[in-house]
């Protein structure tokens, strides 16, 4: 079942849906829309990755966002299945969309670990989909995956979702780039105060901690808020982690 079928006019519910994607301001925000697509069209999980590069062992490096199992992507990482994966192989030789079925590309795995791979996607009933190259407007590469265990998507469905992947892609770049703004613009003392305050610290603990008075901490705090677009110190906390100025 596609997002279309929430009316009666295709061509509107994609525009309004491509709309709903351009007002997307977080990561979070990103991954809720796409479960919500990808439960809409009857799939299982996606993920959304940037191209890595050719002796790339694992997927969690380049992995921006996804709802695969978290056992699945562990154990396809201890067994380097990222190395010979013909997805990736097809990734990189092509950027026109693509059924994946994975009984019959695992077949033409040079690592001997066919067997593997088809058990894995079996036990996770991520046995097929299609995946979507992609790119931001730096030329950076990747590519957006639905995969399930419905049976293999339309032509007018590959075209709907090709269409959200490239949308999808974008945006996440674009986020990026704006986290990327917001961290170079917050002061050293700024971040100080966000990374003691995630640790649990009150105002007074750590105006102690980085001799300051209990008001300049509250300031730093204030104005780093008002830089995150947040309303207050735990919503700044919580992109900040997010968005990795502090860990």
């Amino acid at each position: 079942m596609a997002l279309a079928e929430d009316g009666p006019d295709c061509a509107f519910d994609i525009e309004r849906h491509v709309e709903e994607i351009s007002g997307l301001r977080t990561q979070f925000d990103v991954f809720r829309f796409m479960r919500k697509l990808t439960e809409a069209y009857g799939a299982r999980a996606f993920m959304v990755l940037n191209l890595p590069a050719a002796s790339a062992c694992e997927f969690a490096s380049s992995t921006v966002l996804s709802s695969w199992p978290a056992e699945m992507l562990a154990i396809c990482d201890q067994e380097g299945l990222g190395a010979e994966s013909p997805v990736l192989d097809h990734l990189r030789r092509s950027t026109l969309p693509f059924v994946v079925n994975v009984p019959e590309l695992a077949k033409g795995r040079r690592d001997g670990k066919d067997e593997l791979v088809i058990a894995l996607c079996e036990r996770f009933r991520l046995p097929r989909g299609a995946c979507f190259p992609t790119f931001d407007a730096s030329g950076m590469r990747g590519a957006v995956s639905f995969m399930g265990d419905r049976e293999l998507f339309s032509f007018r469905e590959t075209m709907e979702l090709g269409f959200f992947a490239q949308h999808i892609y974008d945006r996440l770049a674009e986020i990026r780039k704006q986290d990327a703004k917001v961290t170079d613009t917050l002061t050293e003392r700024e971040i100080d105060c966000l990374t003691w305050t995630a640790a649990g610290k009150t105002s007074v603990e750590i105006s102690e901690i980085l001799s300051l008075s209990e008001h300049t901490v509250n300031h730093y705090l204030n104005r780093a808020a008002k830089k995150l677009d947040t309303v207050n110190r735990t919503q700044a906390v919580a992109r900040a982690l997010r968005i990795g100025l502090i860990k």
